[in-house]
């Protein structure tokens, strides 16, 4: 590996990592701010997707639409919607989770905004 290839995949893992974090922090303020025990499991990968399961009001067995293709868009997007509905903002936020960039900014908006 020369060191360019060496840089590139450094700054790659940094962004990665910090959009991680991002992420992470934002659904465990939504948990905690709709009242979802257990935000901390926001930290902690597949773990997470449970949280969201719960933060939008749905039954963890919701967690097995997300193994079937295609299907797991729409139940993204419905969980999406549901989280947003529960922070009194407008359900339709949650679509906005299909298009990209604009799905950085969702999560925090829903976490951060009163």
């Amino acid at each position: 590996m020369d060191s360019q290839s060496t840089a590139q995949s450094l700054i790659s893992m940094v962004i990665g990592l910090a959009f991680y974090v991002y992420f992470a922090y934002s659904l465990m303020v939504i948990a905690d701010k709709t009242k979802t025990p257990n935000s901390w499991m926001a930290w902690i990968p597949v773990l997470n997707a449970f949280l969201m399961v719960k933060a939008a009001g749905k039954s963890y067995w919701w967690i097995l639409l997300f193994f079937i293709p295609l299907v797991n868009i729409v139940i993204a997007v419905i969980i999406w919607m549901e989280i947003a509905k529960r922070r009194n903002k407008p359900s339709w936020l949650g679509i906005l989770m299909l298009v990209p960039l604009v799905n950085f900014i969702i999560p925090g908006y829903l976490a951060f905004s009163e």
